[in-house]
């Protein structure tokens, strides 16, 4: 070999042995940590907010679920759960796109926000109702949740939750709950009665959590719509943990009327008679949008942005989310936001994240334990008996102090079977479950 050419094999042979010298030499030294915690890690409890009651397309919504988590997003929530009636949002599912007005527009604004890629269209021909004639349908495909989540999804920022609202009735009775965190729909099933009906579809809830692995939790969801469960017969649910105390669907009745007690005053029943006859746990308070309705916003409709949990966590999971909610460690409103809420030491405080221009009164309400938990029938102008919530007394949930100041706390003395704050702000809803609604929030209740 010419001495050229072995000077220059030679060159190679070393620059080889350098490459793989370096390609193989352990590290010195542990490469630097990252200067910043994972997105993960929110470096310590904070709250979140979020909504556990939406309905979208895949059942009786009137937009698509892209576009409804989009709205939950930029309106400043960190997670949403989407809960159609009887299912999850997985399969193959097609909706029309052109039957009417509302349809139209919502697929024009839907390729609008997402592109005409993303949308993906049919046409079928479908046999019309009655008729022996047959139609062609311009469809649109319901995407399901796995497929659109990671569009929307951002590491402590924004989440969505696989749910399902279990939707049922005993006769006339509506029995909605809501399953948090499936991994498989649940069909509802009957029971003996309305009272058994939800029992019976909780303990499915539950169950279907434990063999899935999956931490959840399922709530009543309002026992005023259809008038559907009394107090009486809520407090005969062992399993219930947590009910809809707020409720944005304009036609589910939170306030009662005449002859219904509201569902403020049915949690007081609850409470007072679970902690002080029943010797149960307590039953936490959820406030929840229902929304249905994406398109045109006012009084009477059944829109976004109504009531909310505000859950504290260390992190945004949904495994935190359940968790933080099981202990009680949240509070629910519609529009005042509450900077910290304490239970040391016995004192239930709460600091408001006050704004200008707006005055705020908190309300703490306690059943005492030698208020009379005694009731009477509720009757109609001829004395029968009205199958409603029975009639308390005035100091089952009565109100034990007042505070205008935006640090506000109740101390126990000891003669309570539990204390819950409700703050009143005195600023107009934008968009209010019923007119004249100002902005609210609930504590959840402290317990000696």
């Amino acid at each position: 070999m010419p001495a050229s050419r072995r000077s220059a094999f030679a060159l190679l042979l070393t620059a080889a042995a350098f490459s793989a010298a370096v390609a193989f030499r352990a590290p010195e030294q542990p490469p630097a940590a990252p200067s910043e915690p994972p997105p993960l890690t929110a470096g310590g409890p904070k709250f979140w907010k979020g909504n556990l009651h939406t309905h979208s397309l895949w059942s009786d919504g009137d937009d698509f679920p892209e576009m409804i988590a989009d709205w939950y997003k930029s309106h400043g929530y960190h997670f949403l759960a989407l809960t159609d009636h009887n299912v999850l949002s997985d399969g193959e599912r097609w909706t029309d796109a052109e039957t009417t007005p509302v349809r139209k527009g919502a697929v024009a604004k839907y390729v609008k926000r997402f592109g005409e890629a993303w949308v993906e269209r049919r046409t079928t021909t479908a046999k019309d109702k009655g008729k022996d004639t047959a139609t062609e349908r311009a469809q649109v495909r319901l995407k399901p949740l796995r497929e659109f989540r990671s569009l929307l999804e951002e590491p402590a920022k924004f989440l969505l939750i696989p749910a399902e609202e279990i939707t049922h009735k005993f006769k006339t009775k509506p029995v909605h709950m809501n399953g948090i965190n499936l991994r498989d729909p649940i069909k509802p099933i009957d029971g003996a009665d309305v009272t058994e009906t939800v029992r019976a579809n909780m303990r499915q809830a539950e169950a279907a959590g434990k063999k899935s692995g999956w931490p959840g939790l399922v709530f009543l969801n309002h026992p005023n719509f259809g008038w559907g469960q009394t107090a009486e017969e809520m407090l005969a649910i062992q399993e219930l943990k947590f009910f809809e105390v707020f409720n944005g669907h304009p036609g589910v009745r939170n306030y009662g009327d005449a002859t219904h007690a509201s569902t403020e005053k049915l949690w007081d029943i609850i409470l007072a008679l679970r902690l002080g006859k029943l010797k149960m746990p307590v039953v936490y308070g959820v406030g929840t949008d229902d929304a249905h309705g994406y398109h045109a916003f006012g009084a009477g409709k059944v829109n976004p942005g109504r009531g909310w949990c505000m859950v504290r966590a260390p992190y945004l999971s949904a495994e935190a989310v359940v968790r933080a909610m099981q202990a009680g460690d949240f509070y629910f409103g519609s529009g005042v936001t509450l900077a910290d809420v304490r239970t040391a030491d016995g004192t239930l405080t709460v600091d408001i994240q006050g704004e200008n221009g707006v005055t705020y009164k908190t309300e703490f309400f306690a059943t005492m334990k030698d208020a009379d938990l005694d009731s009477q029938p509720t009757t109609d102008n001829d004395g029968k008996e009205l199958a409603v919530t029975r009639r308390y007394s005035a100091d089952v949930g009565k109100v034990v102090a007042t505070s205008t100041e935006l640090k506000a706390s109740y101390k126990l003395t000891g003669k309570e079977l539990y204390v819950r704050a409700k703050v009143t702000s005195s600023k107009p809803h934008p968009n209010p479950y019923q007119k004249g609604d100002t902005e609210t929030a609930w504590t959840q209740p402290l317990v000696p």
